[in-house]
């Protein structure tokens, strides 16, 4: 378990007093001295040791206390201490905290004092030579240059476990971001099939209800229900299918999907007419040009968007006719589906509010994801879903369709 800083501080600063305790005791043994100076000097030695208790609050202060407690302790006291130890635990922190050029004049200080004290000796009194001091200038310039380095060191791995956080947070943005966009596309899917179909099973059962509530008796209304219920048993086993298929997104990678995926694209855009048609819509389809192979997300997308605007018809609007027109050009596919209008079923999902609904905002963002474009508003009457797709499309709109 780490300690907290303040108190490692205190338990370092308790060993290092313990340490020049002992030291002083067993190198000063034999070493008499009156009792006010012995008694001044365990003072000093008490304050040098205990200010590094505060190192790292006020580093140039403790540097500061601990040089002075030296610089009073060793001219008075005879047992002479490894008091410095103090001084250069201090002096090396107040480097590592970042104080560099205090340290530096501290550290010169130092050395400058050592040197004036012996020069101003008598031959014979010296007690550091010139080799010592050498030794000592060495030493004071090593205390500096490891706390500088421990700060360098510090501070790059600060830097690195910042740029890990801020990697990680990266990561984890685009996660669900991923996620978020894997949702609206699989919700676009549901949104795509379940609407489609299930307002034609709605349509198709309330006109065999009401063929049956007003000839109950006659074989018209009976055949006529029969065909309904039949249209209706044929959409929603293509309902099924598809929901299937759209699901097995939601399948992990090793999990085989119950049924494989059935093609949707405008090669089945037939087949989205003549559902249209059991639903009374009059579909209409028109190709101008010459049709290319598309990839399979811009093929998905042009028959969702067909499929969404029938259903916009068939939910929403009073129509009898709806015409499809593809125009394929020369990089994009021209997609209009065109509805003659009719009175507007009453409601909060009008036809009124179907440019701000949800369907349309669905092929808005289907086409904007594959670089097209789709305007969708009332036109000659009726409505006019406009939608242009590119022919081909880079991998990572493909990825985002």
């Amino acid at each position: 378990m780490r300690l907290p800083p303040r108190t490692a501080d205190a338990l370092i600063a308790g060993l290092v007093l313990l340490l020049v305790t002992v030291w002083t005791l067993i190198s000063g043994w034999q070493v008499h001295e009156s009792a006010p100076r012995a008694a001044l000097g365990w003072v000093l030695v008490v304050v040098g040791c205990g200010a590094l208790a505060l190192r790292r609050t006020w580093p140039v202060a403790v540097a500061v206390v601990t040089l002075l407690a030296c610089v009073v302790y060793y001219p008075l006291s005879e047992q002479d201490g490894p008091l410095m130890i103090a001084f250069a635990l201090a002096l090396y922190t107040t480097a590592a905290e970042g104080r560099f050029a205090a340290a530096v004049a501290l550290a010169a200080a130092t050395l400058l004092a050592v040197g004036l004290g012996e020069v101003r000796q008598e031959p014979g009194h010296r007690q550091i030579d010139e080799a010592a001091l050498a030794m000592l200038a060495g030493w004071l310039i090593s205390l500096v240059a490891v706390g500088r380095a421990q700060r360098t060191r510090i501070a790059y791995l600060h830097e690195v476990e910042q740029r890990a956080l801020a990697a990680e947070r990266e990561q984890e943005a685009r996660a669900r971001q991923s996620a978020t966009e894997e949702r609206l596309r699989i919700a676009r899917e549901l949104h795509d099939v379940l609407g489609h179909t299930v307002s034609l099973i709605n349509v198709q059962s309330g006109a065999a209800l009401h063929w049956l509530a007003k000839h109950p008796d006659t074989e018209t209304a009976l055949a006529t229900a029969t065909e309904a219920l039949t249209a209706v048993r044929t959409t929603s086993k293509d309902a099924l299918r598809e929901l299937r298929a759209t699901l097995g997104v939601l399948r992990g990678a090793d999990e085989a999907a119950p049924t494989a995926p059935p093609a949707s694209g405008l090669a089945l855009l037939g087949d989205l007419a003549t559902r249209a048609r059991s639903a009374g819509l009059d579909v209409r389809t028109r190709v101008n040009g010459t049709p290319v192979p598309l990839p399979p997300p811009v093929d998905l997308a042009a028959y969702r968007i067909v499929q969404e605007s029938l259903t916009n018809v068939t939910r929403h609007s009073a129509a009898s006719t709806v015409t499809v027109t593809l125009d394929w050009e020369a990089a994009t596919v021209r997609i209009r589906i065109a509805d003659d209008g009719g009175t507007a079923r009453p409601g909060p999902d009008d036809r009124a509010g179907a440019a701000g609904g949800s369907g349309v905002r669905g092929m808005t963002e289907r086409a904007r994801a594959l670089g097209g474009t789709l305007t969708a508003g009332p036109a000659d009457g009726g409505f006019l879903v406009d939608a242009r797709l590119p022919t081909t499309v880079t991998p990572q709109e493909g990825k985002h369709r």
